[in-house]
């Protein structure tokens, strides 16, 4: 029933919102079906927020539901699945907003599919498959690049053009095989265990060109994703195109965006690496210049120096210096050699003083018996007794006439 209302009596914009809440709620509840746009899962919140779409027309609408609903659900929901979901439409006077209050949710058409391949992804993930550590980098310059794709297709021509171009002599061993259909995956199976014993292939592409999420089916096969990780070459994905992700993707060592840009992480440009090789070899020979030009300048510097300049001038500037020492030298020795000289004189004197052979050159003699003992006193000496005179220059024999002994001289002194 209209609501009568005028300029002169409007009603409130509660009223409205009331009858609005009240018009949608008389809508019961409805089976809706859509395309799954976002998922909010907030932590703690016993609600699931979930946007659906038209499949035709540009027109979403907000859908949510327990948290009970949403986790006894089969298969995760993903975005880009299609479900029917039962729901009661509810409009909220606080917001001015319209959702529907899921009570029931089915999984419909490539819905169904999606999720059967999200709930193989994370089987495989929780299997370590698709772990960072796991992915193997790419030979800088392989020596032959391995190529699994169709025959004659547009994903081939793009890697060997692209490669080729980049750099010519890039070799490929190719393997063909049905890129979609029943066989494809026992296919490309095949060609990639031949690659990866080949001796020369250092990287495998596997490439095919974009299609839909049917069409790329095998490329998310598990069989063939635990042949790609057990693989001992490098493989590099360039399945589809950029939003397309089969599991090959996450399982690959390395994933190219397009089979173009395969091209581009297999080989480098030749280009580019002759312009870094030329950079390389001027901040070399940069270096050089300037290592040369800093040690011709220390050696110059080292020349400038008066030392080297002219080496003879410290010669020159020592000859005085050593003949002064030299002459110090010799003066000093001279004075040594003359106070030697004098000591050896004074202790010649003294051992020629203490000498017996002086003091019998001062007229003493020595006695000696015929024994030869010396005689220090007449009391040994008989008269006619053979007796020996040491004299300074000589012995004189005699014998003796007679003994006279001195007298005693009681004073102690002595007459000489």
């Amino acid at each position: 029933m209209a609501l009568e209302t005028s300029p002169a009596a409007p009603a409130p914009v509660r009223q409205i919102a009331n009858a609005i809440a009240g018009w949608v709620d008389r809508l019961g509840a409805v089976w809706v079906e859509g395309q799954v746009t976002q998922v909010t899962r907030r932590t703690g919140m016993a609600t699931v927020f979930m946007t659906l779409r038209d499949a035709v027309a540009d027109i979403s609408v907000t859908v949510t539901c327990a948290r009970s609903l949403y986790d006894s659900l089969d298969a995760p929901l993903v975005e880009g699945a299609s479900i029917v979901v039962h729901a009661k439409p509810s409009y909220y006077p606080t917001r001015g907003t319209i959702s529907l209050q899921a009570r029931e949710i089915r999984m419909v058409g490539l819905g169904e599919l999606l999720a059967r391949l999200e709930r193989r992804r994370q089987l495989l993930a929780a299997e370590g498959l698709f772990e960072r550590h796991l992915k193997r980098p790419l030979p800088f310059l392989p020596t032959r690049v391995g190529l699994v794709t169709a025959p004659n297709s547009a994903a081939e021509r793009d890697v060997l053009e692209n490669a080729r171009r980049r750099w010519p002599a890039v070799r490929f061993e190719v393997a063909y095989a049905a890129m979609q259909g029943t066989r494809s995956c026992a296919e490309v199976m095949e060609a990639l265990a031949r690659l990866d014993r080949h001796p020369e292939v250092d990287v495998i592409v596997v490439a095919r060109g974009g299609g839909s999420v049917e069409d790329l089916l095998p490329f998310s096969d598990e069989a063939l994703v635990r042949a790609v990780a057990a693989a001992r070459t490098p493989v590099v994905s360039a399945i589809g195109h950029e939003p397309d992700q089969p599991l090959l993707d996450l399982v690959a060592d390395v994933r190219a965006s397009t089979p173009t840009d395969a091209a581009k992480l297999v080989v480098p440009d030749v280009t580019d690496e002759l312009r870094g090789v030329a950079a390389a070899r001027e901040r070399l020979r940069a270096s050089v210049a300037a290592r040369i030009t800093r040690e011709q300048a220390g050696l110059d510097a080292l020349r400038s120096r008066p030392a080297l300049a002219d080496p003879r001038s410290l010669v020159d500037a020592r000859v005085e210096e050593v003949a002064s020492l030299r002459d110090r030298a010799r003066r000093t020795l001279g004075h040594r050699l003359d106070r030697a000289a004098d000591d050896i004189g004074h202790q010649r004197a003294r051992a020629r003083a203490l000498s017996p052979l002086a003091t019998l050159q001062r007229g003493y003699a020595v006695l000696r018996d015929a024994d030869g003992h010396v005689l220090t006193s007449v009391a040994g000496v008989a008269g006619g007794s053979t007796v020996s005179v040491r004299v300074a220059d000589g012995r004189v024999h005699a014998t003796t006439t007679g003994v006279e002994a001195d007298p005693v001289d009681t004073t102690g002194g002595n007459d000489g």
